[in-house]
């Protein structure tokens, strides 16, 4: 098999999306293989995971940092571990214009909306008072617009009747965690045979 794609995964909270990209590719052989997990957050539950999957963990706390300061920081360590493919999976954090051009067309993200629906936060709740039939997930190339970049896949989840925004997040999630990895492995398998050169250092 060609080499897999690096992917640095950013994460801020328990990282159960990353937990299921590295069960993916676990299962058999893939197109990607996680070279960093980095956080914004340093209790952040899921470097812990993370180091318990052996995979490495970079963290600091933006506070009292700069957005694009702290980015580049984040850049450098990307860079140093040979990241190719930067994948946000609960990232609790808008990055900065320079650190999102750096890396134009290699910054995937999971929203809980069947994007160009209901982009930022409280999502679930959202579609639900809008009386929607379904609910659900977008794996999306990052931009500097807000959850505006191109849709690489999307998974479904009908509302229910009694459904709360609780209720639908959980179900929600379970379709994240099946179709972040799929659509992950499909984007990197495209890079290769041609091969993504590493970022240099800056």
């Amino acid at each position: 098999m060609a080499e897999r794609v690096h992917v640095g995964v950013l994460l801020s909270g328990r990282g159960t999306n990353m937990v299921a990209l590295s069960e993916y590719k676990r299962r058999e052989a893939r197109s990607y293989d996680l070279a960093l997990v980095a956080s914004n957050v340093p209790e952040a539950r899921g470097l812990v995971v993370a180091k318990r999957l052996g995979v490495p963990t970079w963290t600091e706390s933006h506070k009292g940092l700069g957005r694009a300061e702290f980015d580049m920081r984040v850049d450098a360590e990307l860079r140093r571990h040979g990241v190719e493919v930067v994948a946000l999976a609960g990232y609790m954090r808008l990055l900065s214009p320079e650190f999102i051009r750096a890396w134009e067309g290699r910054i995937l993200n999971i929203h809980p909306s069947l994007l160009p629906l209901y982009k930022g936060l409280d999502t679930h709740n959202r579609a639900i008072l809008a009386g929607d039939m379904f609910g659900g997930c977008s794996v999306h190339l990052v931009t500097e617009e807000l959850d505006d970049g191109r849709v690489l896949a999307q998974a479904k989840v009908r509302i229910r009747e009694r459904d709360t925004a609780e209720s639908l997040a959980a179900r929600v999630l379970e379709e994240e965690h099946k179709l972040y990895p799929a659509a992950l492995d499909a984007f990197c398998a495209r890079l290769r045979p041609g091969h993504v050169d590493v970022l240099p250092a800056r």
